[in-house]
């Protein structure tokens, strides 16, 4: 049997969206059977792992002293090997029915601009986690697969996916990246902006859970049609108890204006590195969001009044990286034109 009939029979095969804040998993023929946070809790006394995925994420600033919640990836990228490891054991395991003997081909969206030193630090632990085979792609080019843009033909298309810990901006054509970039700014940076923000205006010290709710409840990044608000909970930093106070939308787009600044000027840098012929096409066409990002509330309209195209947010955004990845398991000639690495 030649490896690539083998490829295309082999049913344990994954693809994995490998992010900083949630990590996605599809299995051949099953579609995304893992969706759960990067997260694992880990009991320092011992070196045990207490959850890992949503279980962990619950105890996000609430466990005790011997036990701490880690993200091991930072900015899309490893910062954590041996955890990161037991994590990608974990969603293999689950995404096989938790049996032990499995041992998948598998391809993993990375971002575009990681470095040789990150991408082996990529390979390694899904080797270590029982890969037999282990294939990277950039996550611009399956995001674009996963929202369903003719990467294949000869015409320009820019995707702009926004993820845990990088944007990653692209414009394709012809199954290649023609110009491409990624910045290490995305949901968690805005989280960041969120915290630093009532924390200077409020006096208010509150936690990452409470800032990604924020976001997601009260989070814009253009002027909504009717004024929200929030009644958010936390410690007063002047008296040391804990207090309540109601924020706005106003106050939360004032806190994300500069990381959504960065965000359009990036893509901005792109569109002016862009051959002539496709930014005709990209004019026509406009761009396409993809990744959690997205769903921050009237992103696109903003985009689209600072760059005047059109813009458009890609079905469930959310999964775009790991369905366009799992293209990959099914079409091995396009996987063998689009990956950067395989081991």
């Amino acid at each position: 049997m030649s490896f690539r009939t083998a490829f295309h029979l082999f049913s344990s095969d994954l693809a994995i969206d490998l992010g900083t804040a949630n990590s996605l998993v599809y299995a051949k023929g099953k579609g995304i059977v893992v969706d759960e946070p990067s997260i694992v809790a880990v009991n320092e006394s011992n070196g045990a792992v207490e959850a890992v995925g949503r279980e962990a994420k619950y105890m996000l600033g609430r466990t005790p002293a011997n036990i701490v919640a880690i993200r091991p990836l930072k900015d899309g990228v490893i910062a954590d090997f041996k955890i990161t490891e037991r994590m990608l054991t974990y969603f293999i395991r689950k995404a096989h029915g938790r049996k032990l003997l499995v041992h998948p081909r598998i391809v993993i969206g990375v971002p575009s601009e990681i470095t040789q030193v990150e991408k082996r630090a990529v390979i390694d632990s899904a080797y270590r986690s029982k890969a037999s085979e282990v294939y990277l792609v950039e996550q611009a080019m399956v995001a674009a697969l996963g929202a369903g843009l003719p990467v294949s033909e000869p015409s320009g298309n820019l995707v702009v996916d926004i993820g845990g810990g990088t944007t990653d901006i692209a414009v394709i054509s012809l199954s290649g990246i023609v110009y491409g970039r990624s910045v290490r700014l995305a949901g968690h940076e805005l989280d960041d902006s969120i915290i630093r923000y009532i924390r200077a205006k409020h006096n208010l010290l509150i936690g990452e859970r409470t800032a990604e709710q924020i976001k997601i409840e009260v989070g814009s990044a253009f002027p909504l049609d009717e004024p929200v608000t929030m009644e958010i909970k936390g410690r007063n930093l002047v008296e040391g108890i804990p207090k309540t106070v109601v924020i706005t939308d106003g106050e939360i787009r004032e806190a994300l204006a500069e990381g959504v600044g960065a965000i359009v000027n990036a893509i901005r840098a792109v569109l002016e590195k862009t051959p002539p012929e496709l930014s005709a096409d990209i004019v026509d066409k406009g761009l396409i969001l993809t990744g959690g990002g997205a769903l921050l509330r009237n992103l696109d309209k903003c985009i689209r009044e600072e760059t005047g195209l059109p813009v458009t947010v890609a079905e469930d955004p959310l999964s775009c990286v790991v369905r366009g990845t799992g293209q990959m398991l099914g079409d091995f000639d396009l996987l063998k034109k689009i990956s950067v690495d395989s081991y």
